[in-house]
């Protein structure tokens, strides 16, 4: 008899319709096949369309059945022997030696059951592969073009914050211009009310000058631009730079504003510009969510071999719940974003935070309590003051 396609579900070698174990394992080829019957079958989650139906993976006795082999009173009669010896010798017999005990199935009309069994199940298989293999290339091409539009849109809005903040600088150059003029008296002599009334339109005009700023920082990070011009730097003295920038801002706000940083001079490595940024971000953003009557604190803790710096900014403000910690660093975004939000910001500080930090390959991280406070942080490298 000629070698068929089918082949041993275990070693993978071809066996022959009358083969009743394989030539390469050795295995029971009837036993395996009862196995690999009931393995399908449990695979297949009860409550979930399965991709190969249960008339694929028939039991033995109904595939006898189904090829015209047997009656339903033979198969109801070899199961009531597998009963009668199992209570005589306490082990059930196969089905298929019970069959042939009893005389309805010779063993090679057997075996060849058992063999034409096995390839419909294995075409089973192969199409329910086939279908699952498409199923998949269906989804991931679905996510694939999900994400393709994610992306256009990102690029768009990236684009379009690019160009308006672009627009936006040349006229606000002229205004700030104009309002400066005024405020220091250059233009002409104003009288008291009208100082005050300038000196306020001019610290709008600083505020929108570094929101336009924060959105064309944001635009060149989303676009990979944001080019890190490392160097030692003194990080104590950029320190006492954010901290007499903010101090006007915390004595506004009627709260106290420290630092805690070792004697001698830490220098660090980096983009003193942009880290100088981060920092100013993180101070301003304490004095805003720190109630009258609070404190800010900026410290500078080396640790034990004076390799790494860690640099954190604490307050006694609202604190942050954990459940929206994810939310922090997302852009346009804030925690409060009703209409009637007690804080002003465009949600990008955090997000550029981020980006700036995660390309000196550090991570920020966000310690916080509910009326207690919050503490953000991050490290840096230690270095040796420049010759």
């Amino acid at each position: 008899m000629a070698t068929s396609n089918v082949l041993c579900p275990q070693c993978q070698t071809p066996f022959k319709a009358g083969d009743r174990f394989c030539s390469g394992c050795g295995v029971d080829l009837a036993v395996v096949t009862l196995l690999l019957e009931y393995s399908a079958a449990a695979k297949i989650p009860s409550k979930v369309s399965p991709f190969l139906p249960d008339t694929a993976v028939p039991r033995l006795g109904e595939f006898l059945l189904k090829r015209g082999l047997l009656s339903v009173a033979q198969i109801q009669q070899a199961l009531d022997y597998q009963q009668k010896k199992k209570a005589e010798a306490g082990q059930s017999k196969m089905l298929g030696e019970a069959l042939i005990e009893l005389g309805l199935l010779t063993r090679e009309n057997l075996d060849k059951a058992i063999m034409a069994q096995v390839m419909e199940l294995q075409a089973a298989l192969q199409a329910s592969n086939r279908q699952l293999e498409e199923r998949v290339a269906e989804r991931t091409a679905e996510v694939e073009r999900a994400l393709k539009k994610v992306n256009e849109v990102n690029q768009l809005k990236t684009d379009f914050v690019s160009n308006i903040s672009h627009e936006l600088r040349t006229p606000l150059a002229r205004v700030k211009g104009y309002v400066y003029l005024f405020a220091d008296g250059l233009i002409g002599d104003l009288t008291d009310e009208q100082t005050e009334a300038m000196e306020a339109a001019a610290g709008a005009v600083d505020q929108l000058e570094r929101l336009i700023e924060d959105l064309i920082r944001f635009a060149s990070a989303s676009r990979g631009e944001l080019v890190i011009n490392s160097a030692v730097f003194c990080l104590s003295d950029v320190v006492h730079t954010i901290l007499n920038r903010s101090d006007a801002k915390a004595t506004k706000a009627n709260v106290s504003l420290a630092s805690q940083v070792p004697a001698s001079p830490v220098y660090s490595s980096g983009d003193e510009e942009k880290l100088a940024w981060v920092l100013l971000q993180l101070v301003d953003n304490a004095v805003k969510f720190t109630p009258a009557g609070g404190s800010v604190l900026v410290t500078l803790t080396t640790n034990a071999d004076q390799s790494r710096v860690m640099v954190a900014v604490k307050d006694s403000g609202i604190g942050i719940p954990f459940e929206r910690m994810p939310e922090l660093f997302q852009p346009f975004h804030q925690l409060d974003g009703s209409s009637t939000r007690r804080y002003g910001g465009t949600g990008l500080g955090l997000a550029l935070v981020h980006q700036i930090i995660e390309s000196h390959d550090e991570k920020v991280n966000v310690e916080s309590n509910i009326g207690k406070g919050s503490m953000f942080s991050f490290e840096l490298p230690m270095m040796k003051r420049p010759a």
